[in-house]
């Protein structure tokens, strides 16, 4: 039976170096309370941010500068919990960032208080006065379209000061992830026995060639998540409530239009987003599923089938130093600044690739200001692993531009568009192989390597933003949001998409456990307008060359400077108008066009 390895086990080349972070944890130790006394020190702004402009820069410029410091410290507890969430020390460590963060909230909740209770034409007066908060627009501009839903400075103080407790359901479900759940071993047909966790069915064994591995592997998973249903559900709807008490308390319409202002996205465009897709996609996922059923040769498709990989022999091991090579190749059009920074990316161990126990699952890239971006991904020598290892890429080049051209307080883009630089790489590496050779089986299994891509945004994130829309809209009704709730409502949704073609069973229903993003606002959309916007950005490249990618480092560069829109505007995509949308998913249906012909 295959083991895993503890994270002392690993070979240190798989693994990121946090050095560059902290050179050990006592320099880390010594940051973290030098960052609690400078938190501290700022209180001698409290009430002071109407005297003058000068006062008002200093005051943010010494907020930012802490924030700075904060993240890194932050960064680093995080990084070493996520790759081994079992040690107790990470977690305390974790612990003490999260205590440091609401301190911070709480600490610089009255900048935001003062700003707006200062008449409009005196904050006017200060920044036309003072060209150094030039640099701080897009804050003060966001931070005014808060002031109807604004509550008392004391209220807001309270609220911040709780940060730590309204984080909960998020770090528990983390937590007992990580953790505390567990699967049997499984028995293929074989008669070879597996050990199971989410990282090995996730990365290996859900998208297994043996139906026997696949299956068992399915079943072992879902009992292990079904031990967790109730806890799980009583941490989600507690979330859920979390956030419509916070909507109602700050006046806002709806939940949903609370919790897209920080996105500064236009409602209608999300329910196109959500409407559109679903509508027009499902029939083109349908006619895919079929393909599936017919040419794996199954009687029925189970929802565990659906990632199963439709020409096996053709789907090499793929190393990871020949996918960093390949990677590098395929994101030559994009210049050399930005080929340059990816490669230090893969040769100087920002990436951790190896597999132990406690490892986070999924992955993810973060990028602490100042230093670089790290990113973690699971490794298991899949074509799947080469295109998630260029989608963090993705979000480790475009922070890494906007580091290098944006100061702190204008780094980040709203969510929206933060999927959009990720998805774009994956986008380009098939181009570039595509463009290779006419190969129907190279070709075929790239197509399905970008159908994974489309399924991962278009179906499986785009559905949990379904339930959310869905659960929200019960929740402020005075619903109760139960395991059998979700389960039942999942299941809908997705019998509601896949129509007859894949058989939805209990495993199924509960797939809203699988992910965190349901304590994350309403992050899953913003996958699906990221693809939207790098499918037509993609294309623009293929037709345009060099003039569009100038556009896209452009965009890159311009950090959090510009609302999500504008930014895509930009880089030559407009987003008001459906249109996009349509062609995406338009994309998509000729994409199983080509697949289907390659089995005829």
């Amino acid at each position: 039976m295959t083991t895993r390895l503890s994270r002392a086990e690993v070979p240190i080349e798989q693994t990121w170096d946090l050095s560059d972070l902290f050179a050990d944890e006592a320099a880390w130790e010594r940051e973290l309370q030098a960052v609690e006394a400078a938190v501290r020190e700022l209180e001698v702004y409290e009430g002071q941010l109407g005297r003058d402009a000068a006062t008002l820069l200093a005051c943010l410029n010494a907020v930012e500068a802490v924030q700075a410091r904060a993240v890194r410290v932050s960064t680093f507890a995080h990084l070493r919990n996520a790759q081994d969430g079992t040690h107790p020390a990470h977690q305390a460590a974790n612990a003490r960032v999260s205590a440091l963060q609401a301190l911070l909230a709480a600490s610089t909740s009255f900048v935001a208080s003062e700003l707006l209770a200062l008449p409009e034409h005196l904050l006017a007066q200060f920044r036309a006065a003072e060209p150094g908060l030039a640099d701080f627009a897009p804050y003060l501009d966001d931070l005014l379209a808060l002031r109807p839903h604004r509550l008392s400075a004391e209220s807001e103080r309270v609220l911040a000061a709780l940060g730590e407790v309204l984080g909960a359901p998020l770090m528990i479900y983390s937590r007992s992830k990580a953790s505390d759940l567990q699967f049997a071993p499984f028995t293929d047909s074989a008669g070879t026995h597996h050990a199971n966790s989410v990282n090995g069915f996730e990365s290996n064994f859900e998208a297994h060639a043996d139906v026997s591995v696949r299956r068992g592997a399915w079943a072992s998973f879902s009992a292990g998540l079904k031990a967790y249903n109730q806890t799980w559900a009583a941490t989600f709807a507690t979330e859920v409530k979390k956030n419509v008490v916070m909507a109602r308390l700050r006046g806002y319409p709806s939940t949903e239009a609370s919790l897209l202002q920080p996105h500064q996205f236009p409602h209608t465009v999300y329910r196109s987003i959500l409407d559109i897709i679903q509508a027009e996609l499902a029939p083109h996922m349908q006619r895919y599923a079929r393909l599936r059923r017919r040419v794996l040769g199954l009687d029925r498709l189970l929802y565990c089938d659906i990632k199963a990989p439709l020409d096996p022999e053709f789907n090499p091991r793929m190393r990871y130093e020949d996918a960093c090579a390949l990677i590098l190749e395929a994101l030559q059009v994009m210049g050399p600044e930005y080929v340059a920074y990816a490669r230090r990316a893969l040769e100087q161990r920002w990436v951790d690739r190896a597999d132990n126990i406690g490892k986070s699952s999924g992955a993810f890239c973060a990028s602490p200001y100042g230093v670089h971006p790290y990113i973690l991904i699971t490794w298991s020598d899949t074509m799947r692993n080469v295109f998630t290892l260029a989608h963090e890429l993705g979000h480790g080049g475009h922070f890494g531009l906007a580091m290098a051209h944006q100061r702190f307080v204008n780094t980040r883009p709203a969510m929206p568009f933060i999927e959009a630089p990720s998805i774009m790489n994956e986008m380009l590496l098939a181009q570039h192989i595509l463009a290779r050779s006419q190969e129907t089986r190279l070709r075929r299994s790239v197509i399905m390597q970008v159908l994974g891509t489309y399924h991962h945004n278009f179906v499986t994130h785009l559905l949990e933003a379904e339930l959310q829309r869905q659960v929200y809209a019960l929740a402020e009704e005075g619903g109760a949001i139960t395991a059998a709730l979700l389960n039942e409502r999942k299941g809908r949704i997705l019998e509601r998409f896949w129509g007859d073609t894949v058989e939805i069973d209990d495993g199924a229903r509960m797939t809203w456990m699988r992910q965190p993003h349901y304590y994350m606002g309403l992050y899953p959309y913003t996958y699906a307008v990221g693809l939207v916007a790098s499918t037509a950005m993609s294309l623009r490249v293929q037709e345009e060359g060099a003039p569009a990618v100038q556009r896209w480092i452009e965009v890159l560069k311009a950090g959090g400077t510009r609302k999500p829109l504008e930014l895509m505007q930009m880089a030559g995509v407009d987003l008001h108008s459906p249109q996009p949308i349509h062609d995406a998913v338009a994309y998509v249906g000729r994409l199983i066009d080509e697949l289907e012909q390659s089995f005829d």
